[in-house]
């Protein structure tokens, strides 16, 4: 993407979507392909569902080589942070709309040495990013309601994809790498994109395929094909 952004597109599969009972071999099916994972953390409060904690990262930790994120839809998500220091995750990123003290959240997640990125929800404004500008590492653009796999996206959601970029750029932030994350398909990838993302989160699109590696690379192709926005443009 030239001066806007990294050329290549990477790609974080979801093991919202895999098989629970074998992480370390949903690991071992993305290992060569991806470039990194995405580990969906839900209590049950903040979004119905409830899934996995640090302690699952941890182990999931020596089994892969790549890069593991870890999504907190959590209230109170400064309670895990230091836990998912220990475990081994590489970045954190927490939802706007469950920290009272966002700012302050994500100035701890640095401190411990790993990467800060925030997540919107839908309807949440891309100006809730104003004040921790310089906080950040990642923007996590939600084109789903969160709380379950296998939704379809909001095409709104493309649209603030290209907020949250031009936003970035306005704000000296034009490295900061912006992600999309629900219903990611080949054909989304390319809207997503084209909107100005860096970084597709997919889940279904993945590990619903009989090989996610070659998933993986589809949907990097798909990517790749995207006519990119114009450097300098929102």
């Amino acid at each position: 993407m030239g001066e806007d952004g990294p050329a290549a597109v990477r790609v974080w599969p979801s093991i919202l979507a895999a098989d629970l009972a074998d992480l370390a071999g949903a690991a071992r099916a993305v290992e060569e392909a991806a470039d990194g994972l995405h580990v969906d953390m839900m209590d049950g409060r903040f979004v119905p569902n409830l899934t996995v904690g640090p302690p699952v990262l941890a182990h999931l930790r020596r089994h892969t080589r790549l890069a593991l994120e870890a999504h907190l839809m959590v209230e109170e998500p400064e309670a895990l942070l230091e836990p998912l220091q220990r475990a081994g995750a590489q970045r954190v990123v927490v939802h706007a709309e469950a920290c009272r003290h966002l700012q302050r959240v994500l100035s701890r997640v640095r401190a411990l040495g790993m990467q800060a990125g925030v997540a919107l929800n839908p309807a949440t404004p891309v100006e809730w990013l104003t004040w921790v500008a310089d906080d950040l590492d990642a923007v996590l653009v939600m084109t789903v309601n969160p709380g379950f796999g296998g939704q379809r996206p909001i095409p709104a959601a493309f649209d603030k994809v290209a907020r949250v970029r031009a936003w970035a750029r306005a704000a000296g932030r034009s490295d900061l790498a912006v992600a999309v994350d629900g219903g990611i398909d080949g054909e989304w990838a390319v809207r997503a994109v084209r909107a100005g993302a860096t970084d597709l989160v997919a889940g279904t699109a993945v590990f619903g395929e009989p090989s996610p590696a070659q998933a993986v690379a589809r949907l990097r192709e798909a990517a790749g094909k995207a006519d990119r926005p114009v450097p300098g443009r929102a």
